[in-house]
C-alpha cells in the first residue's frame, strides 16, 4: 500500500494568518461591546428598581431596599424643575451608595428639617447637571417620609475637601449639592463643588 502524500497549501495558511485576527478583533469587540450595554442595562434596571423601592417607602412608611444585598435604601427625590433632572437619594455615602444615587451625608440632617443636609454624588454620572445649576433655580425634595420642601439656588462655590464651611447645625433650613472639581474631570482631586439652597417658606 502506498503512502498518500500531505500537500501543503501555503495560500490558505497565508489566508488564514490574515483573516484569523480580523476574526479574533471582531469577537474581542463584540465582547466589549456587548458588556458595555449591559452594563447600560444595569444601571437602567436599577434606576427602575430604586423608584419602585423609594414608592414603596412612601406607601409603607419605612425604608425599603431595592434589592436585599444592597447595603443603603432610598430616602429622598430631589428634581431641578428648570432642567428636568431628578434623582434618587440614597441613605448614607458609601461607594455602593453612590454607585447608584445621590448619596445623603451622614452627620447631616434630613433635607427639610433644620441645619444644612448635604448630597453628594459623582459628577459625571448622577451630578452631571450641576454645572448648568444656575441662581435662582428651585430644587424639589420629596423625602421618602412623605415630606416635600423646596428650595432656591443662591450660591456656588469651589472648595477642598477638607475645607468645605458647610455646617450641619446652621441656622435655617439648607440643602447643599456637592460633587468633585473639575466638572469634566478625569481623577480625583481634593477639590468639591458645592451648590447651596435655602428652603423657600411656605
Amino acid at each position: 500500500m502506498r503512502a498518500r502524500s500531505l500537500s501543503f497549501d501555503g495560500g490558505a495558511l497565508w489566508r488564514l494568518l490574515r483573516v484569523g485576527p480580523a476574526f479574533a478583533c471582531l469577537a474581542l469587540g463584540l465582547v466589549l461591546c456587548g458588556q458595555a450595554a449591559w452594563i447600560h442595562i444595569k444601571a437602567a434596571t436599577a434606576q427602575v428598581l430604586l423608584d419602585h423601592a423609594f414608592v414603596r417607602s412612601i406607601r409603607e412608611g419605612q425604608p425599603v431596599k431595592p434589592w436585599p444585598w444592597l447595603d443603603t435604601w432610598p430616602v429622598a427625590r430631589i428634581s431641578v424643575p428648570r432642567l428636568g433632572q431628578d434623582a434618587i437619594v440614597l441613605a448614607g455615602d458609601s461607594g455602593q451608595a453612590l454607585a447608584f444615587g445621590p448619596g445623603h451625608v451622614p452627620g447631616t440632617p434630613p433635607a427639610g428639617e433644620a441645619g444644612t443636609a448635604v448630597y453628594a454624588a459623582h459628577r459625571d454620572t448622577h451630578f452631571a447637571f450641576l454645572g448648568d445649576v444656575r441662581v435662582g433655580d428651585e430644587i424639589a425634595v420629596l423625602r421618602a417620609d412623605g415630606g416635600r420642601f423646596r428650595f432656591v439656588v443662591d450660591g456656588a462655590r469651589v472648595v477642598r475637601w477638607d475645607a468645605s464651611g458647610i455646617d450641619a447645625g446652621a441656622a435655617g433650613r439648607w440643602l447643599v449639592l456637592a460633587t468633585c472639581w473639575p466638572l469634566d474631570g478625569k481623577i480625583d482631586g481634593p477639590l468639591r463643588y458645592v451648590v447651596s439652597a435655602r428652603a423657600i417658606e411656605d
